[in-house]
């Protein structure tokens, strides 16, 4: 009977620690390394998430009244000014880097009257705009891979720490000497646990991934789309 009484009492105590938090405090060393390295990308992530959001959206919103102004303006030196106040927009720093390059051409000198020079500066604006469109795109795309790295990888960082859970359970079952599920639950729980965290570290990662690849695709469309109209306009106006 006393022996019943103190089964009951184990079990009981058992049972209580079978929660998120108490599993997680028992856990093995490296299950909860697997776990912080889990949290730490989770926390970054989200981090990248929230920053990406806001600069993309300004650079939306930045890029719409950039082009607005430009087809509206009939003065370019106006439309510099303009491009100094929306540094968030990377067409308006295409177009700067065009102005920048057509001004120093322009202001170069009188020797800009045969075909060949003509040529060439024409090939010289076009080579700024293509290097600024370049700068953009790897600022658009600076921290994201992070993101692809973490949708890529937390799953079987969760994985592994998985199967040393279930390994660990295997362990507990051989000392202890029986199959009991209070012996392999606490284990195959942590393991559980891991796999969980990783899928919650991996699944917005992953949407965000391609949301933020799909905006900075469009924005690439824009800029590709300015520097072609804005080397015809040079092409009718200044050569």
């Amino acid at each position: 009977m006393d022996a019943l009484f103190v089964n009951l009492i184990t079990a009981t105590a058992t049972a209580d620690d079978m929660t998120i938090s108490g599993l997680l405090l028992k856990a093995t060393p490296v299950v909860k390394g697997v776990l912080l390295v889990l949290v730490a990308m989770s926390l970054i992530s989200w981090y990248i998430i929230v920053y990406k959001t806001a600069y993309l959206r300004r650079a939306g919103q930045e890029t719409s009244l950039f082009l607005d102004t430009f087809w509206q303006s009939k003065r370019l030196d106006e439309i510099y000014q303009v491009s100094d106040e929306l540094k968030r927009s990377p067409v308006s720093q295409v177009f700067r880097a065009g102005y920048i390059e057509l001004t120093k051409l322009k202001s170069g000198g009188a020797e800009g009257d045969t075909m060949h020079t003509q040529l060439n500066d024409l090939e010289n604006v076009e080579r700024a705009l293509r290097r600024a469109q370049s700068a953009e795109i790897i600022h658009l795309e600076s921290l994201t891979p992070f993101l692809a790295t973490t949708a890529s990888a937390a799953p079987f960082v969760g994985l592994f720490g998985t199967v040393w859970g279930i390994m660990d359970s295997f362990l507990n079952i051989a000392k202890a000497g029986n199959a009991s599920l209070l012996t392999v639950a606490p284990g195959i729980a942590e393991a559980l646990i891991a796999t969980a965290i990783g899928l919650v570290a991996a699944i917005p990662a992953v949407m965000a991934y391609n949301y933020f690849v799909n905006r900075i695709h469009v924005l690439e469309a824009d800029m590709e789309n300015f520097g072609n109209d804005f080397l015809n306009i040079v092409k009718r106006h200044f050569f």
